[in-house]
């Protein structure tokens, strides 16, 4: 049997369903997923098989217009997870449909080199008579390789979309083992899961000012993992919105958090949480470090 291997990044704007496609192809969950925009931060890879080849799955943050810090290494991340790409999918919310963040995502398309896939995703929700409008008017726009019709949500076309990437991955050996699903290391895979549980949990009444800091990461000599997490926002407003009445909706993020981790990780888990008060959590270079993104002045 002949191998193939290639890198696939998986770009669009914010809420377009890419996480959810990137956990649907690799058949479990390995990025988190949220009703809010712009939940991935970082690059993050899913490595799913399809017959004789294997997909590196780029997951990138949603592409937007970027206002402070963290919005521009995020974008950053994005743009750069598409270089060297064997292939680019260009997810779009065939629901929302088109506007202002999709044709700029087409404008930094199109002096792209690599081939490029059209995904519109959520046809199971959206108006069906819109989809080849849509479809028409991006195809037009830019000249993409495929136009394919799917639903993350629900797997429909998703076989199809597999096949098709297949036959522009290049062959050559995988370069993971069978059984990897991810590249993320079990540490950000904790701080990702709470992070999830804070967006799920708290939906409206906490904004993006939030972030994860793993201060200690131990695996204990019974096998189970001990973790301690830092949850930074930048007011006491927002410290008493995620403590809730006497602590008890961090005990419930906790709880959550704690059950996928373990979870995840297939071991005992023990995790502490506490929140800190940082105005300034986006200028720390090494919270960047952490999850994945560069730097960007």
């Amino acid at each position: 049997m002949t191998q193939k291997c290639g890198l696939v990044a998986i770009v669009g704007a914010p809420n377009a369903g890419k996480s959810t496609l990137v956990n649907a192809l690799v058949g479990q969950k390995v990025a988190i997923v949220s009703p809010k925009a712009q939940t991935t931060r970082a690059r993050l890879m899913g490595i799913a098989l399809h017959g004789d080849t294997q997909m590196m799955l780029l997951d990138t943050p949603g592409i937007f217009e970027p206002n402070r810090r963290l919005d521009r290494a995020m974008v950053q991340a994005a743009w750069g997870g598409a270089q060297d790409a064997d292939l680019i999918l260009f997810v779009v919310d065939a629901k929302a449909g088109l506007g202002a963040k999709v044709e700029r995502i087409i404008e930094g398309l199109r002096a792209r080199p690599e081939p490029k896939m059209l995904v519109l995703n959520k046809v199971d929700i959206a108006a069906k008579d819109k989809l080849l409008v849509h479809a028409a008017r991006l195809n037009d726009a830019l000249d993409f390789t495929d136009v394919l019709m799917v639903s993350a949500e629900t797997g429909d076309g998703l076989d199809v979309l597999k096949d098709k990437v297949a036959e522009y991955l290049p062959e050559g050996p995988w370069h993971f083992p069978e059984d990897q699903v991810s590249d993320a290391t079990d540490r950000m895979t904790a701080a990702e899961i709470t992070r999830e549980q804070l967006y799920l949990q708290l939906h409206a009444e906490l904004p993006y000012a939030t972030a994860i800091e793993t201060e200690k990461y131990t695996e204990r000599d019974d096998g189970s993992v001990e973790i301690h997490q830092q949850i930074k926002v930048e007011r006491d407003s927002q410290k008493a919105i995620v403590l809730g009445k006497g602590g008890a909706r961090l005990k419930q993020i906790g709880s959550a958090a704690r059950a996928e981790i373990a979870k995840s990780l297939g071991c005992r888990v023990h995790l502490y949480l506490h929140v800190k008060v940082d105005p300034k959590w986006d200028e720390d270079r090494g919270l960047y470090r952490d999850i994945g993104l560069d730097w960007v002045d």
